[in-house]
């Protein structure tokens, strides 16, 4: 049990970001030194992170790719360095099966694909490795998806639900097991500020695909004002998200987060007469 009575198997886990890159929008340039990621990912750890995010390829609005060999240079050391250092889960996030599968020798054991198979090598990837894997969605490219985003019938809750289902289908066909699928509604690819809320709005729904919901929303420009003016918000989507029953959160300030999913948590599972509305959750397994 934890210090607040909440059973463990129902407690949301945090994703610390951890961004290996030159240009993220919100941290870009700041760990691109081994020893500034690793401090770094140890101090997200102490704040409480249950997972660290490790990226080498900014995916945010006008980011341009990344070379494979570039790539695996900023993530390899990191990934080594850390697991060394901490038993926490490590993600990579990646498009790109080869360097997911690189990641995942040196010690990651999640996969967070922002493209959601489109890498035909991905999916197999993650079901010979037993990894877990995380599928978002997106509409276009960095370069384009923030150019006057639009969806069939403007209806961003029916195209994600559709292409959520669709990509968790086509994962377990490659043979990812079902406990190992978390899906990611992308908000902020290619999603304008009112598709975002839709989006938010519409979690119950999103949280019956059948896999674990994942949100990254931490800092994101839909909140409105300045980066360093959304850690508010950001926990503000946080706690509503997780009443909901989403189970994961991607986000660059693990403490407070930690602190509002503790006091949901007390709040959902201590008082009797609210439905059970999440299901346990256990990465480790």
């Amino acid at each position: 049990m934890s210090s607040l009575g909440i059973p463990p198997s129902k407690r949301a886990l945090v994703m610390g970001i951890l961004n290996i890159t030159p240009d993220s929008f919100s941290d870009g340039g700041n760990f691109l030194e081994l020893e500034k990621a690793v401090a770094h990912g140890m101090q997200l750890v102490a704040q409480g992170a249950d997972i660290l995010d490790i990226g080498g390829e900014s995916t945010r609005p006008g980011a341009r790719p990344v070379e494979v060999q570039e790539e695996l240079r900023r993530i390899l050391p990191v990934i080594k360095a850390l697991r060394k250092r901490t038993e926490v889960m490590l993600s990579i996030d990646t498009s790109k099966a080869v360097v997911a599968e690189a990641a995942l020798a040196a010690g990651a054991t999640i996969i967070n694909d922002v493209s959601a198979l489109e890498d035909p090598a991905m999916g197999p990837l993650a079901a010979r490795t037993g990894a877990r894997l995380i599928l978002m969605h997106k509409q276009g490219t960095p370069q384009t998806m923030q150019i006057a985003p639009a969806y069939p019938n403007d209806d961003i809750v029916a195209a994600v639900l559709s292409f959520l289902a669709e990509v968790r289908a086509k994962a377990l066909q490659c043979g990812v097991s079902e406990q190992s699928i978390i899906l990611d509604p992308g908000l902020g690819f290619g999603k304008t500020m009112a598709h975002n809320f839709s989006l938010l709005k519409a979690l119950p729904q999103l949280v019956q695909l059948g896999s674990p919901i994942l949100i990254g929303h931490s800092r994101k420009s839909f909140l409105g004002g300045e980066v360093t003016d959304r850690l508010i918000p950001s926990i503000a989507i946080t706690t509503l998200a997780r009443y909901h029953g989403v189970l994961l959160f991607r986000v660059h300030d693990p403490r407070p987060h930690q602190e509002a999913l503790h006091t949901v948590e007390n709040f959902l599972f201590t008082n009797e007469s609210l439905p059970p509305l999440l299901r346990p959750l256990d990465l480790r397994a």
